[in-house]
């Protein structure tokens, strides 16, 4: 006779979205409210969050009652949190402090509208596959020299098993000798740094309750403050453009792509 088996389950983790927004921006105030597209700024990000399958929930949190009563006119989950709060992982963190019930945090840049739902779903699913890690983000490949050069293009280098060796706003790695064949090299030897993180909830609190590092300070990088505490961080490669708003030009970018369908 032959003996059947049980199939293993996968069980997944609980997981869930938060959207920092806060209403001050040094190079584009209140961005999160622009609406030149019929719909603000953090509502386009809010419903890029819902495409994910993974997880359970999506909330935005913000210091401001006007962009809380913005997600609330459009039906969105959204709290407020302390205006003091430093940075958007504090606001994730006051968050998950509301809710022990959580095992993993989604960190998603209000001013990133055009994230995908399989890089939401691909930094919580590293966390699922590697347990022992604490922390996940994305990348994408760089192609342009503009963008190697420029600083506010965050960079990362990561070794074969996909752990982050550093964040930086210089090119790294930094060529010797320059050729343009660099950039287009498969696979690709420059890798652009995407706003989007997965925190496992506990290593969430213990970090949002750490100092900044001095070489976090250096660079003004929140993420080399765990690499400087020696705490690994899982990378995942996407194939996609990264498009946060930073400046008037970013949005109004953005704004005719949504134009142009």
């Amino acid at each position: 006779m032959v003996q059947r088996r049980t199939p293993q389950l996968h069980l997944r983790s609980t997981s869930y979205v938060v959207i920092p927004a806060r209403l001050g921006s040094t190079r584009l105030p209140e961005k999160m409210l622009l609406a030149a597209t019929g719909k603000p700024l953090v509502q386009h990000t809010y419903e890029s969050a819902l495409q994910a399958r993974r997880p359970a929930g999506v909330c935005v949190a913000t210091d401001h009652p006007r962009i809380f009563d913005a997600v609330r006119a459009f039906g969105g989950e959204v709290t407020m949190t302390d205006p003091a709060a430093a940075s958007g992982t504090d606001r994730v963190a006051e968050v998950a402090r509301k809710m022990p019930e959580v095992d993993v945090f989604v960190n998603v840049q209000g001013d990133e509208p055009e994230v995908s739902a399989g890089a939401i779903d691909l930094v919580i699913g590293l966390l699922e596959e590697n347990p022992s890690v604490g922390m996940s983000t994305v990348c994408t490949p760089i192609r342009s020299r503009r963008q190697l050069d420029d600083p506010a293009c965050v960079k990362v280098v990561f070794d074969s098993g996909g752990r982050a060796m550093y964040f930086s706003r210089s090119p790294i790695p930094h060529p010797r000798t320059w050729s343009d064949e660099l950039l287009a090299a498969d696979p690709p030897h420059f890798y652009q740094h995407l706003g989007l993180y997965a925190y496992r909830r506990e290593f969430l609190l213990r970090i949002a309750s750490m100092p900044p590092s001095a070489i976090e300070r250096v660079e003004m990088l929140e993420q080399l403050r765990v690499l400087d505490a020696g705490q690994p961080i899982l990378v995942g490669a996407v194939d996609e453009p990264g498009f946060g708003i930073d400046t008037l030009e970013d949005y109004q970018a953005f704004v005719e792509r949504r134009r142009a369908g």
